[in-house]
């Protein structure tokens, strides 16, 4: 049984869906399939005289001997949980993890977003109902810290729209913006920086402020008209 191994990376290649790695260790050659993520960095790097380490699920057959390789132990442990599922294969396995990371599968179980764990090829919507059942049991605990922590994250989020707002109050009023005028554009600012996760070059302080000079400029000019 192989866990892992480390050696001189020969050659990459893709067949189809499938990517693979040609590793020399100790004068042999392993072919071993790894995921997307892993075969475009190797590709963007010069290949000859560099190491890699990978940690490897061997899997058995009649008529052949599957390597496949992961740069993490948790991605490798993941990948042995979903063959555990009956009914999925190796490629199934590799495929979501090609597609998601091990935190976005868990989001996608969570709430239960059978569209996109069937938008990985081979999984359908039984499959995919299947598969957010039976790793909802098995990641029972993972799931309720990541639950937790994203509690904590629209807590903190929360908590910063609140300085936010507070800090656009004291500096429209130093900029003599009537404070019933500010008062009103509050709500609407907040509702502006609703859905805007990951995207803090909109919702930073310096652009809603811009938008809260543009929204009171424009219906000042609107009321003297």
């Amino acid at each position: 049984m192989i866990s892992w191994i480390n050696g001189e990376l020969v050659e990459t290649w893709q067949t189809n869906q499938k990517f693979f790695v040609l590793i020399n260790c100790q004068g042999l050659g392993y072919e071993i399939q790894i995921l997307e993520s892993l075969f475009l960095k190797l590709k963007t790097n010069e290949l000859s005289n560099k190491n890699i380490t990978l940690w490897i699920k061997h899997i058995k057959k009649e008529d052949s001997d599957l390597l496949f390789g992961f740069t993490s132990k948790d991605q490798k442990s993941f990948f042995i949980e979903i063959l555990n599922i009956r009914g999925v294969g190796s490629q199934i396995g590799m495929g979501l993890l090609n597609k998601m990371t091990i935190s976005e599968v868990l989001n996608a179980i969570n709430a239960q977003n059978k569209k996109l764990i069937s938008s990985v090829p081979g999984i359908g919507q039984k499959m995919s109902e299947r598969l957010i059942l039976e790793l909802k049991s098995k990641f029972k605990n993972e799931l309720k810290v990541y639950e937790e922590k994203n509690k904590d994250e629209l807590m903190n989020k929360d908590n910063e729209i609140s300085n936010t707002l507070r800090d656009l109050d004291l500096t429209l009023q130093s900029l003599n913006y009537n404070k019933n005028e500010i008062k009103r554009i509050l709500p609407i600012i907040k509702k502006e920086t609703d859905g805007h996760t990951n995207k803090e070059k909109n919702t930073s302080f310096e652009n809603l402020l811009k938008f809260a000079m543009n929204y009171l400029d424009n219906n000042n000019s609107n009321i003297v008209r």
